[in-house]
């Protein structure tokens, strides 16, 4: 399972993430699309997530709670941009790039699956308001915590 990432552009807010799955793109999709498998890996280890509703249409609403093992919980409150089953899915969050006062910055994130048989090869661009707010977002975590999901959600694949 191969996996990369670049965050360090001097001229992009951008930062691109991509890992190749062990499971076929259709499977890929439902654990990304449907709230019961993403409740089942999103978030670091021991994270839960008590709420995932999603309503996969553009202009529809993904609300989700993650709480962390000690009980401290983050509400995200996202819009799907662009819903292309099972390839592409763009969201950002519903407050239209405003950042939380304390929280990390706001992006617009635009995942693609690209089917290789019984693989499928991911590819996150996230996209930030400026280099500074994407910078921001790598110092607070926001790669490792992609990538630890992404560990999650390749154990949980085999499960489905």
């Amino acid at each position: 399972m191969s996996s990369s990432i670049e965050a360090d552009s001097a001229v992009e807010a951008v930062i691109t993430m991509s890992r190749v799955f062990d499971a076929p793109r259709e499977l890929v999709w439902e654990a990304f699309t449907q709230p019961r498998h993403v409740s089942q890996w999103w978030g670091g280890p021991g994270f839960t997530n008590p709420v995932c509703e999603m309503d996969l249409r553009p202009g529809g609403r993904w609300r989700h709670v993650m709480r962390t093992p000690d009980g401290q919980e983050f509400k995200f409150d996202f819009v799907f941009v662009e819903v292309v089953k099972p390839e592409r899915l763009v969201w950002q969050n519903a407050d239209h790039g405003k950042n939380i006062p304390g929280g990390p910055p706001t992006c617009q994130n635009i995942v693609t699956l690209e089917d290789q048989g019984q693989q499928t090869r991911w590819r996150l661009v996230a996209r930030f308001n400026s280099l500074a707010e994407r910078d921001l977002a790598v110092k607070m975590g926001f790669t490792g915590m992609i990538g630890v999901s992404n560990d999650r959600l390749a154990a949980y694949l085999p499960t489905m």
